[in-house]
Parts: C-alpha cells; structure tokens; sequence
C-alpha cells in the first residue's frame, strides 16, 4: 500500500460519505429526536454496515452479489420498502397535546436502523467494487486490502459522527427539538422520496 494509494482511497471514501442520501436523513432524525447518544449510536452501526461491505467487497464476496441478479433485486426491494417503511413511520409523527415532545426512539431502534439502512443498500457494494478494483491488485497484500477496507469504515463512521455531535450541540438541539415533530415528517418525506427513486431504478432497470 503506498501512501499516495491510499489518500486516493482516503479521498474517494469521504466523498462518498459525505454525499446526501438516506444514511445522512436517518443520523440527522435520530440525532434530532433522540439525542447526540442516539445519533452517535446510528452513526457507529450503519458503519459498522458500510464495513462490511467494504470487507465482503476486497474478499471477492460483493461481486458474487452484484453478478447475481436475483440476490442484487432482493436486497434493492429490501431497501426500498425499509425506507418506505421509515418514511412513513415519520409522516406519521404526531405532535403530543400537552406540548411535549414526541417520543424518542430507542437506542435499540437507533443501532438496528442505522445497520439497516446501510445493509440494504447494494449500491455500497457496488461503489465499493469499482473503488477496490482500481487499487487492489493480485500483488497486494492481504494486510493492504484489510487496511484499505477499513479506512473505508473509518471514514463512514466519523463522518456520521461529526454530524450527530454537531447536531446535538445545546445550542441546536433546543431550538430544533421544539420543532421534532415537523422534523420527523420532513425526513419521512425525504426517505419516502428516496425510496420512490430507488424504486423507479430498480423498474427501469438503472
């Protein structure tokens, strides 16, 4: 692994992190409604959910996925209807009557969403295939491909951490936490519109 390699890697990895998407609405509402413990805990399982595609990705495993048709449609219709399905459960948020604020979720809710939301994404393995494939060679060692992969949930992980530290600052959460519940149907309209795309592409076969 030589060192300009490896912030090609470095780079291209912080790009993809800090891209918007679905992972991005998920650690925000969950760092909004339940706290910086919350967001934090989102932010270390869907990198734990970015690692190991990262991993199954240098092993060769990914392209099995990605060569296979029917395992690559599950896991895109998975996805889909997992942020359809967290998409509706925002639109749903209801503000309480004695003013307080809606519900947190769990922290449970927390490590299985941010898990899943990144699990259900074949289009990590995808990203990771053509980043890997332009690095890793037949003469790399198996220690330069582990370190590659995990520079990959390094990155992923602390980028989603500095947004659930940053978020949860007192100074922010007060005044947006009042709010809660329109954040909550916000990001349910965000995730439900993402859904629909990822659907669209799935039809057309994109």
């Amino acid at each position: 692994m030589t060192l300009a390699t490896w912030l090609t890697v470095v780079t291209i990895c912080i790009l993809g992190a800090m891209s918007p998407g679905p992972s991005l609405a998920l650690v925000l509402k969950q760092t909004l409604t339940g706290g910086r413990r919350n967001g934090v805990i989102t932010a270390l399982s869907h990198g734990i959910g970015v690692g190991i595609y990262a991993f199954l990705s240098i092993l060769g495993l990914a392209a099995i996925i990605t060569a296979s048709p029917a395992a690559f449609s599950i896991l895109q219709w998975g996805g889909a209807f997992y942020l359809a399905w967290l998409g509706v459960t925002g639109l749903m948020a209801k503000r309480q009557t004695d003013d307080e604020l809606p519900e947190p979720p769990t922290t449970k809710s927390a490590a299985r969403d941010g898990f899943l939301i990144a699990f259900f994404n074949p289009k990590i393995a995808v990203f990771f295939l053509a980043l890997f494939s332009q690095v890793v060679g037949t003469d790399t060692s198996l220690m330069a491909k582990f370190g590659y992969a995990a520079t990959a949930l390094v990155i992923d992980t602390s980028w989603y951490l500095i947004v659930a530290w940053l978020f949860s600052n007192p100074k922010w959460l007060t005044l947006l936490r009042k709010n809660a519940v329109w954040f909550e149907r916000i990001f349910g309209t965000i995730l439900l519109g993402l859904a629909g795309r990822l659907v669209f592409g799935i039809l057309n076969g994109k």
